[in-house]
């Protein structure tokens, strides 16, 4: 059954991310950048199935033409045209649709196509689905031959070992990855209000070591305290649950709370990350369509920001300030954010990196 599945086509997307190449034969997979949808994960007794959130995969590649337009124009946040700093080969390989079988069968068949993807080298990239998605993404991290070290941003913490009997659902993936033995440890940002967590969840995630900051942390610290959390040369996952976006830039979720990571802060963070450390996989997810403003906003800044880790695979995509002046020769415009900073130091403001788009 399962070689069948592995084999069986994905289902194309209504448009492509970014109009990349669609190939939806994995066995005709072969991509530097591999960007698939996962819709579903093991639902939670009552909750909607499906959830809003498995329109997410087609609703943030609809608004492709808005993140981004295309070869040949400049990009702001990497400091150069996308198309020139992404890799070559990216391809859209559809989305995984849950429609037969049970949750088990599906979850395996994830795990699978991850783990193709990871054993050839491809930085994956998935569009979700609520947080229970990146469960069988996890999986699969085993294929990348070196233990991984786990980001996360969100509000929730997510580290329920079940909720009402389930242990796949969207508050258990960071609780599923410390119980992995090729992940090498975490750092969770963004926590912030209330959630599924309880005292026992807040100890057990102190308890095997995982570096948690609260949104307030971030504000009133940075990131660069967290930035020096990930251990140097490791490979890193990066999961991004759209709530750790403070809701004015992203309301377009299940769960919104105040008080929540901004962009401006955020990118800067994913780029000096996608700069220092190979970025094998990154998840977005929990984005609810129906909940978006008329303008789409949420879907724009998730593949706003996935646009700034890409950009920066590699260590490419230079701070728009650096790239001005290596551009155009302008000497006057100070050097600002990660890019100018020798790679291990974590002594930048983040407030400060796109500051050329500002400047006349």
């Amino acid at each position: 059954m399962l070689a069948s599945t592995l084999t069986a086509p994905t289902t194309a997307p209504l448009r492509p991310f970014l109009d990349w190449r669609v190939v939806t034969d994995p066995a005709q997979w072969a991509a530097d950048i591999a960007l698939l949808g996962v819709t579903h994960s093991e639902p939670y007794p009552g909750d909607p199935q499906p959830n809003d959130q498995t329109r997410a995969p087609d609703a943030i590649r609809k608004l492709s033409s808005q993140f981004s337009d295309g070869s040949g124009h400049w990009d702001f946040d990497l400091g150069g045209d996308f198309a020139e700093l992404a890799p070559p080969r990216c391809v859209d390989c559809g989305n995984v649709v849950w429609q037969s079988g049970s949750y088990d069968q599906y979850a395996a068949r994830v795990t699978q196509l991850a783990r193709r993807l990871f054993s050839a080298g491809s930085q994956l990239v998935v569009l979700g689905g609520d947080h229970g998605v990146t469960i069988p993404i996890l999986d699969a991290l085993d294929a990348v031959g070196r233990p991984v070290y786990i980001v996360h941003v969100d509000a929730h913490l997510d580290w329920r070992v079940d909720v009402r009997g389930v242990r796949r659902g969207y508050s258990s993936p960071l609780y599923w990855a410390s119980r992995k033995p090729f992940v090498s440890g975490m750092t969770q940002i963004g926590m912030r209000g209330t959630g599924s967590a309880r005292r026992a969840e807040i100890e057990a995630a102190h308890a095997y070591g995982s570096r948690i900051f609260t949104a307030q942390e971030v504000h009133g610290g940075g990131f660069a305290p967290v930035l020096a959390t990930i251990p140097e040369g490791a490979p890193v996952y990066l999961t991004i649950d759209a709530d750790g976006i403070d809701p004015t830039e992203a309301p377009g979720v299940m769960a919104p709370a105040p008080g929540g990571l901004r962009f401006a802060s955020l990118a800067p963070f994913i780029r000096s990350v996608a700069r220092r450390h190979r970025i094998v996989g990154l998840d977005l997810v929990e984005v609810a369509p129906s909940f978006d403003s008329a303008n789409g906003i949420t879907c724009i800044t998730a593949g706003r920001l996935i646009i700034n880790a890409i950009g920066c695979f590699g260590g490419l995509g230079m701070g728009s300030a650096q790239a001005l002046r290596h551009q155009f020769g302008v000497s006057s415009i100070p050097s600002f954010g990660p890019a100018s900073l020798p790679v291990g130091s974590t002594n930048f403001d983040e407030r400060t990196e796109c500051s050329c788009s500002r400047l006349s």
